[in-house]
């Protein structure tokens, strides 16, 4: 973990903060009318489920029905954002996608290309559609590392991936961001 109390987000200078300009726009976790897609790599497909399994505890929690969470499989993390704009341009709107999968390091260059490239995937379609899409990708050197990440605890990055979306997509319907 990078982050340090030195780095950390400071909740009491939002008071400050809001009061220096016209518009403060923050993103609730309220997750109620909110369509999410899944996208979900079957390669490390145990790690993967932990993952999906905490972000549905999350929606859960916020209030995203069920009925409007949509789930897609795909063979590994190389096609993640293939079905991620899918699900952002597909006829039955979402209001944010998350891509759960895990690539962890090996002997070969396989890694770096794969995780690269799904991230940049990712951003790719998040920035064409303007639909937030969450990288819930863990890229680990070792299994362990990536079973440590998707721990069925407050820190699984599923869990954290799905209250990204929930928050993107409340923020982007906010204000002088609302379409």
């Amino acid at each position: 973990m990078t982050s340090t109390d030195e780095t950390e987000f400071d909740p009491t200078v939002v008071e400050v903060l809001r009061g220096r300009v016209g518009e403060y726009l923050e993103g609730p976790l309220s997750g109620r009318g909110l369509r999410i897609g899944i996208a979900c790599a079957r390669f490390n497909g145990g790690v993967t489920t932990r993952l999906l399994e905490a972000a549905l505890d999350a929606f859960d929690d916020r209030g995203v029905d069920r009925s409007d969470i949509s789930i897609g499989w795909v063979p590994g993390a190389f096609e993640l954002p293939l079905l991620a704009q899918a699900f952002a341009t597909g006829p039955r709107a979402v209001d944010a996608v998350i891509t759960l999968g895990a690539v962890i390091r090996g002997d070969t260059g396989h890694y770096e290309v794969v995780a690269g490239e799904c991230a940049r995937g990712v951003q790719d379609v998040q920035l064409r559609t303007g639909i937030p899409v969450v990288f819930g990708v863990l890229t680990t050197n070792t299994v362990a590392q990536a079973l440590e990440r998707s721990l069925p605890d407050e820190t699984n990055k599923g869990r954290e991936s799905a209250l990204t979306a929930i928050e993107m997509a409340s923020l982007l319907r906010q204000g002088s961001l609302a379409r």
